[in-house]
């Protein structure tokens, strides 16, 4: 399973990032680590939801930490 967190980008901007090794702070959320399931994630809107965040929130550094794993 993966973790994921919600942290920001260089811009401030809210965004989801994966966490691999569990450590981080804050609220998360798992999913399986591959392009299904993230796949499946975005379309249900199931990154806001999980972490309890609202607004335009990327999901764009999980989905490349994801497809740099099937490679």
């Amino acid at each position: 399973m993966l973790r994921v967190t919600a942290g920001s980008d260089a811009h401030g901007r809210p965004v989801v990032v994966p966490d691999p090794t569990a450590t981080a702070p804050g609220r998360g959320a798992h999913l399986h680590p591959t392009s299904e399931c993230y796949d499946l994630a975005v379309r249900r809107k199931a990154f806001p939801r999980a972490l309890r965040l609202e607004g335009g929130l990327s999901v764009a550094p999980v989905g490349e930490y994801v497809a740099s794993l099937t490679v």
